[in-house]
Parts: C-alpha cells; sequence; structure tokens
C-alpha cells in the first residue's frame, strides 16, 4: 500500500473514532441528564458582588433568576428592576469554579428586555401617566431548549391592574411571543381571586425533554389558602403548560411555616422562589423566608426540598382549593442553607443546573437578590450536587 493511500485511511479511520466517541458522549450526556437525581448538597464557595458594582451604565442588582445554557457554555442573570434604576433586562456572563473554589464571575453583555411593542418596559410613575405600556417585574429566566430563545417571567402588580405573565424573546432581548397564564391566577375586581400581590410566578424550568414548562406561584392564590404563618404552612400551586399554553397538570404544594416569629407590627413570609427539573418527573424547589426583625432588619431561612409530580394528585379543574381537600405533594429536604457554611444568608431567589464537574456530578448554581439595598448583598452561590443513593 503506497504511503499517501496508507495514511489517508489511517486519517479516515481517526476521524472515525473521534466521531463514534464524541456521538458516544452525547448520548451518554443526553442520558445522564435523563437520569439526573439529587440526594444531597456539598457547598463549594460563594461570591458577593459589590453593592455599587455597574456594568455599562447599568446598576447591577435585584438578581432574581439564573440560568446556564451547557451547549455554549453561557450565563444569564436577570434583574427585577422594575425600571427604577435601569430598564428591564438581563445580563450575560462567564461564572468560573471547579470542585474546589468559585474563580471568578464577569459580565459580557446586558440586553434590554422588550415589550411587544418593541419599546422598553417602564416603571411605575410612568406608568400613571402612559398605560399603553406597561411595568415589569422580571423573577425567572430560562434557556429555551429547543431554540435560541430566552423565557421569563413578570410578577405582574394589582395595584396597577397588571396580571403576570410568561414571555418568550430573544438572547438579545426582543419580544418573541406570550404563553397564555392560567385563568385562576388573574385578578379580579372583587379582590377574592388570582395572586397575591408580589407573590405570583416567581420560578419557572423547562421539562427536562424542553417539551413542556412548568412555573411555581410564590405564595397561595388569594381562592386557595391563608399565607403561611409561624404557626402554619399553606398550599401553592405548580403548574404544567405546553408550549403553547395549554394547562396539563398542576399540583398542590406545600409550603413550611414561617420559621420564626417577626419583630412586633413587622412583617415575614415565606414561599417558592425558584423550581428546578431534575429530571422527567422530579424537581427541586427553593423556599425563601423573610423574616423582619425587632430592628426593622431581615433574617432569611432558606431551604431547597425534592418533589416527585409522579406522586401527586392533579388539581388543574380545580378553582378553589378552600372547597376540596386537596391532597398536596409530598417533599424531601436537600439543603438548609442555614446548617451550610456559606455566612449570611440573604434573599435567594434564582437556581439552576451548572457545569458538569471533573467528578461527573452536577453543580447547582444560586443567586441572591439583594433588592438593591445597601444592607444585602449579591450573592452567587456553587455547590456539588451528590447523587441519590439508590
Amino acid at each position: 500500500m503506497k504511503p499517501m493511500h496508507k495514511a489517508l485511511i489511517t486519517s479516515m479511520f481517526t476521524l472515525f473514532i473521534s466521531s463514534s466517541t464524541l456521538h458516544s458522549e452525547i448520548i451518554a450526556s443526553e442520558k445522564d441528564d435523563s437520569t439526573r437525581t439529587a440526594g444531597h448538597l456539598k457547598l463549594i464557595d460563594t461570591k458577593i458582588l459589590p453593592f455599587d458594582k455597574t456594568y455599562k451604565d447599568t446598576k447591577v442588582g435585584g438578581l432574581s433568576g439564573i440560568t446556564y445554557d451547557p451547549k455554549n457554555d453561557k450565563w444569564l442573570l436577570i434583574s427585577d428592576d422594575r425600571s427604577e434604576h435601569n430598564s428591564a433586562r438581563f445580563y450575560e456572563g462567564d461564572i468560573d469554579y471547579n470542585s474546589n473554589e468559585f474563580k471568578s464571575i464577569k459580565f459580557n453583555d446586558v440586553h434590554k428586555l422588550k415589550q411587544p411593542n418593541g419599546k422598553d418596559y417602564i416603571n411605575k410613575e410612568q406608568y400613571k401617566n402612559n398605560n399603553n405600556n406597561i411595568v415589569a417585574d422580571p423573577e425567572s429566566i430560562r434557556f429555551d431548549p429547543y431554540n435560541n430563545e430566552i423565557l421569563y417571567t413578570s410578577e405582574g402588580d394589582r395595584s396597577l391592574g397588571l396580571n403576570p405573565f410568561i414571555r418568550k424573546a430573544t438572547e438579545d432581548g426582543e419580544y418573541s411571543a406570550e404563553i397564555p397564564i392560567k385563568d385562576t391566577i388573574k385578578m379580579d375586581k372583587q379582590n377574592k381571586k388570582g395572586f397575591r400581590n408580589n407573590q405570583a410566578i416567581e420560578g419557572s424550568t423547562f421539562s427536562q425533554d424542553g417539551n413542556t414548562l412548568w412555573t411555581s406561584m410564590e405564595g397561595p392564590l388569594l381562592q386557595d389558602d391563608k399565607k403561611p404563618t409561624p404557626e402554619s404552612g399553606a398550599l401553592t400551586r405548580i403548574t404544567q403548560y405546553d408550549r403553547e399554553g395549554n394547562i396539563l397538570s398542576e399540583f398542590a404544594y406545600p409550603l413550611d411555616a414561617i420559621p420564626k416569629n417577626p419583630g412586633k407590627d413587622k412583617q415575614a413570609n415565606n414561599g417558592i422562589t425558584e423550581i428546578l427539573a431534575i429530571n422527567d418527573h422530579e424537581f427541586l424547589t427553593l423556599e425563601r423566608a423573610s423574616v423582619q426583625e425587632e430592628d426593622g432588619s431581615f433574617n432569611n431561612y432558606v431551604r431547597i426540598y425534592k418533589i416527585d409530580v409522579s406522586k401527586g394528585t392533579d388539581i388543574k379543574d380545580i378553582d378553589s382549593l378552600k372547597e376540596t381537600n386537596t391532597k398536596s405533594l409530598n417533599k424531601t429536604l436537600v439543603a438548609d442553607l442555614n446548617e451550610q457554611d456559606i455566612g449570611k444568608v440573604d434573599n435567594i431567589e434564582g437556581m439552576t443546573f451548572g457545569k458538569k464537574l471533573h467528578n461527573g456530578n452536577d453543580s447547582l448554581v444560586l443567586t441572591a437578590d439583594n433588592n438593591f439595598n445597601e444592607t444585602q448583598q449579591s450573592q452567587i452561590i456553587v455547590f456539588e450536587v451528590k447523587p441519590e443513593k439508590k
């Protein structure tokens, strides 16, 4: 055989082996995702962004949602700024860490979210004189696994007559589509039905196969239950939509009682701030309770639970949980962040699976919303996800 022919065959064989290996790695990766489990979390590290941090003439804060795209190694963080400091927006960034340490976080770009009319969202003061545009309260953000778009949620505002919404956008923030929300969430004029102000669609996640979308209500609907108290928990809803907005299933989720009494005449609450698909039937939920002390400061109590909707009772056709003896989902504690060595536990609202670690385990990344308040922190916290023991 001529040397040139031999070299060509060797090269083709090497290419075939490389392609086969790559294909096997892709299949293995997809299989790993479909069989992903979460047993408990091991803290890796925490980064705190400076309160006065700015990027491209915007104030970095209110980071209430985070998402990661493993195909492009890209991170997005959404701000819940209601266009008070700068226009409603989200940031692109690089978050660098390994199994032992959190190395750095760098912002690469910022994108304004656009309304269907192509304009920026406006703030409350502007809305009083211009209701042709609306105020957004962005909370959760997700990469769409089907295309190069994103999905984000807004909590709405009962005082302004604005319902929550779920919208799609391009990766630079241009409006793409709206997913209709369930009627039971929408407000009524009698103030007896729908979402509670600032306790609406706080969490979202695509299913593992990308075919459906799940959302979580932070607190109970007015027609479902009272708010959690230090004496008792409450029921809120987790809802599954198809990609057109049809309701496929819905489940009652049992919120914890508030873990501590607030100071005299002070406030306290507890709710789901994010939801994240583990596999086709299990999810992580992020519960955060905020308790105001006598001096006006807040302490946060944050737990991460695991739920299994395959063992739940579908409530999608029930308008009010008060009228039925609804069986809620069971939940298993995965981590109590107040027992982790992360220092101050702040207003943690965002959660996403990050990159795979060298040992093959998943990482879980959380972000805290500082409410643009100097006494609070914009935290990015990284955990290793220890698989469930079978």
